[in-house]
C-alpha cells in the first residue's frame, strides 16, 4: 500500500503522521456525488 499522510493524530492507526492501517475504507460524507474531499470521511478512523 502507499504510504499515505494522516494529521489525525488521535486515530490509532496514526504512526508518525502516517496511516498504519491496514486497509482504508473512504466513504462519502452525506452526499450522492463526492465534489471535494470536504465530501468524504475517512471510515477507518477508530480513537486512540
Amino acid at each position: 500500500m502507499p504510504e499515505i499522510k494522516c494529521n489525525v493524530t488521535e486515530c490509532v492507526y496514526n504512526k508518525n503522521i502516517k496511516c498504519g492501517a491496514p486497509m482504508i475504507q473512504v466513504d462519502r460524507n452525506g452526499t450522492s456525488d463526492a465534489d471535494s474531499s470536504d465530501q468524504t470521511k475517512c471510515e477507518t478512523f477508530k480513537r486512540s
